[in-house]
């Protein structure tokens, strides 16, 4: 068994990534596998160097132990260029000049990741003098593709249904890959068995089960988490400014200790996990 723990070096790590890390340490080392640190650092515009070396600190203040060198996402990028030039070969993608404004007015219906593309650009239509992403054909992809299903520890088999998302970017304007096209190639690369993640991930599964159809990769097991929340109930996260391990590090705190609260399910005052 192979797990990993995959964050973005954009900001500090905060609770819900100490339980996500934890969770995946605690899964491969019961069944004497391999736990592996992956930094998803394709967004140059975000991501920094001194949140990669609180990463590190902070995994080893909790007491997690990584086998192998971490992986960077931007030594791959080769990788990306080549899947994505595969997928194009396939007539698979398409070149999407759009704005965010534009989108925004076209789209009449809602996905799981926010409107659906109206596929203004599908057919040619792009204006290639203008930056400009690489869309997935949703509708032939999933001709190509067939019936696909995937397995979750807690919702069991799950049928994909990658087609309520619409054409996906899996090249974006601003980085050499999306998030679907890049995560799924490197949890293939680096021999996954097994992906932890937390819930707010589910739905993105139903992209990453029809890539490895279509690339010819292999499909891991799922194990999809509740997502810690704060006492307003929402999510917490980098972007709402989360108490940060780093914060807890320095003032003293005992990381192992509240690793092993975690995995008691015995959490800090004001969060909880989301079992809705």
């Amino acid at each position: 068994m192979r797990t990993r723990f995959a964050p973005s070096p954009n900001g500090y790590l905060h609770m819900g990534h100490a339980y996500s890390a934890v969770l995946a340490h605690d899964l491969a080392r019961a069944k004497g596998g391999e736990f592996c640190l992956r930094i998803e650092d394709i967004d140059a515009g975000r991501s920094r160097p001194e949140y990669v070396e609180a990463i590190y600190a902070d995994l080893g203040w909790l007491g997690l132990e990584w086998d192998d060198a971490p992986v960077f996402q931007s030594a791959r990028l080769a990788s990306y260029d080549t899947a994505a030039a595969q997928l194009k070969a396939m007539e698979l993608l398409y070149p999407c000049s759009c704005t965010r404004a534009q989108i925004e007015k076209a789209a009449q219906t809602k996905g799981p990741e926010g409107l659906v593309y109206p596929g203004t650009c599908r057919g040619g239509k792009a204006d290639l003098s203008k930056p400009h992403s690489w869309r997935l054909d949703m509708a032939r992809a999933v001709e190509i593709a067939g019936p696909l299903h995937w397995h979750d520890m807690a919702a069991g088999t799950v049928q994909a249904a990658p087609a309520i998302f619409g054409d996906v970017v899996l090249v974006r304007k601003d980085a050499p890959a999306s998030y679907h096209l890049a995560a799924t190639l490197d949890d293939a690369a680096d021999g996954m068995t097994n992906i932890v993640r937390g819930m707010d991930l589910f739905t993105a599964t139903h992209i990453h089960r029809l890539l490895q159809a279509l690339l010819e990769l292999p499909t891991p097991a799922y194990h999809h988490h509740p997502l810690l929340t704060g006492a307003d109930g929402r999510k917490l996260s980098k972007s709402e400014k989360a108490p940060s391990l780093s914060q807890l590090r320095q003032s003293g705190a005992d990381g192992r200790q509240i690793a092993g609260d975690l995995r008691k399910g015995i959490f800090p005052a004001g969060i909880s996990p989301d079992n809705a």
